[in-house]
């Protein structure tokens, strides 16, 4: 135990580079007024329009009272609406407005771009593992 170092921790890396890449796509979208944290719920929207608050919990991996404090953000914003559920009187689903659905055009190349500059000088194939192997660390603590 005396050669513990918390700095040479995987989880401490992994903090150390989510919050590096989440600093860096707030410089880059700045301009958009777009956080990393609406950056996740607009990407599933993107492709999931319709869904619910409690769906996009799940897919984000966010409590339910973070999703809707985003999702009331960009409400906010004038990015997102809410439409009652057609079959569920208590849910209500999330549609992008207009403005919502062309930001899409304007933040995938930023993303694109930041993880480029990432992964500069890293194989391929070395990226995909290491997504495999990350992917089994959640798993084996799911």
């Amino acid at each position: 135990m005396s050669n513990f170092e918390v700095d040479d921790t995987l989880g401490f890396i992994l903090n150390k580079v989510n919050g590096k890449l989440k600093n860096e796509l707030f410089k880059k979208s700045k301009a958009y007024n777009i956080t990393s944290e609406q950056w996740g719920i607009l990407n599933f929207l993107w492709s999931n329009e319709g869904i619910t608050p409690k769906e996009l919990s799940d897919l984000t991996l966010k409590d339910k009272p973070n999703t809707n404090r985003i999702l009331f953000d960009l409400e906010k914003k004038g990015l997102v609406i809410r439409k009652a559920h057609p079959t569920d009187k208590r849910s209500y689903q999330m549609f992008l407005t207009d403005e919502g659905r062309n930001l899409r055009v304007k933040l995938v190349p930023i993303v694109i771009t930041l993880l480029e500059r990432a992964t500069h000088n890293i194989e391929k194939k070395r990226i995909e593992e290491l997504k495999v192997i990350l992917n089994e660390i959640y798993a084996n603590l799911s």
